[in-house]
């Protein structure tokens, strides 16, 4: 299946709002996990319908519902329509290639972001569509499978470690998108070190492998660009949004988010500029050498030119050549050859041709 845009699994000009799934299914059953929290108390659960989760439309506490499994567009419509989102809302959640961004309803916020994971072997980066949705005193996610970088989180919330238990949904919000931006660098770290690896090759001896690992690191790099560059454009709208949804305090948080997401942006391009050097640098190499090959081509040529020339005429068929019945002929003729040749280079070294 293509990365940068998925196959749509029904046709174009569908009604709006009306959930089609778009994307690949990376999971057979659709689970759904809460943690319910405040300073005090914390609760875990994973309720087997939807109608288990409705009770925590109004609480006091803060509600994380977590939802792994967007195939099932059915049970997905009706946690949107049990938590009163707008219709448009329970599209893009299912359609698995949304852009990063942010949009802006009266009693919620919607969020879409892109976890990113690096394959070690096949040397490649995946990307798994986060849906976020923010209303009073709860926070839904939607994910494509089970799994992903949160664990941290869910701990800090079990233990009660740092804020998390004394702020208020719009906090586990930014926690949990500070947490994707930060696994971005940390993957930018792994594929930088990588990318600047392979300058010691380039100066050194570089071969089609190398030239197949820049090219393959620059697919990587546009991917993992796709999916931070809206990210950091819907976080920067965030950070000036006036919504009752973001509490005062938390503001200052999301400032330092947009700083984070400036800086993995920052490094995508620096590296995406640097495979760029690279590739011009393995082309300078391969033309240098390719210029090497042919001056040496050239300088045999121009020696044998002249050796040609004088063989061919000892080689023509004339009956009155005097030099043919002279006994010294044959030896004479190899070193007027050879006091060619070496003169010959001897002006080439001369010239700095050699």
């Amino acid at each position: 299946m293509a990365r940068f845009l998925k196959k749509k699994h029904a046709p174009a000009g569908n009604i709006p709002g009306e959930p089609v799934f778009v994307g690949e299914k990376k999971t057979d059953v659709t689970e759904m996990h809460v943690i319910d929290y405040d300073a005090e108390h914390v609760g875990e659960s994973r309720p087997g319908t939807v109608d288990a989760l409705f009770k925590y439309r109004k609480t006091d506490s803060v509600t994380w519902i977590n939802i792994n499994g967007v195939h099932d567009t059915e049970r997905i419509r009706a946690v949107a329509e049990g938590f009163g989102m707008h219709a448009l809302i329970t599209e893009d959640i299912v359609n698995t290639d949304q852009r990063p961004k942010m949009e802006e309803y009266d009693d919620h916020l919607f969020f879409v972001a892109k976890m990113i994971t690096y394959d070690t072997e096949a040397k490649r980066i995946h990307a798994e569509q986060l849906s976020m949705v923010l209303g009073h005193n709860f926070l839904i996610t939607f994910q494509e499978r089970p799994g992903d970088v949160f664990e941290t989180v869910r701990e800090r919330i079990r233990r009660k470690k740092g804020r998390i238990r004394e702020c208020g949904a719009d906090y586990l919000a930014y926690v949990l998108m500070d947490t994707v931006i930060d696994n971005y660098l940390f993957l930018m770290e792994h594929l930088g070190e990588q990318i600047e690896d392979l300058e010691e090759l380039l100066l050194g001896n570089p071969d089609r492998n190398t030239l197949g690992a820049i090219n393959d690191f620059k697919h990587e790099m546009n991917y993992l660009r796709k999916s931070i560059r809206p990210a950091k454009e819907f976080i920067l709208h965030l950070s000036r949004l006036d919504s009752d949804l973001i509490q005062t305090k938390t503001r200052p948080f999301l400032k330092d988010l947009l700083d984070i997401a400036t800086q993995a942006l920052e490094a995508v391009d620096t590296y995406r500029t640097m495979l760029n050097d690279h590739l011009e640098i393995y082309n300078s190499n391969i033309s240098n050498r390719l210029n090497e090959i042919m001056k040496v081509l050239t300088i045999f040529s121009a020696i044998f030119i002249p050796l040609t020339f004088i063989a061919g005429i000892y080689g023509a068929n004339f009956v009155h050549m005097p030099e043919l019945n002279w006994p010294y002929a044959y030896p004479v003729f190899w070193g007027v050859l050879i006091t060619v040749a070496l003169v010959m280079l001897r002006f080439f070294k001369r010239k700095n041709w050699l």
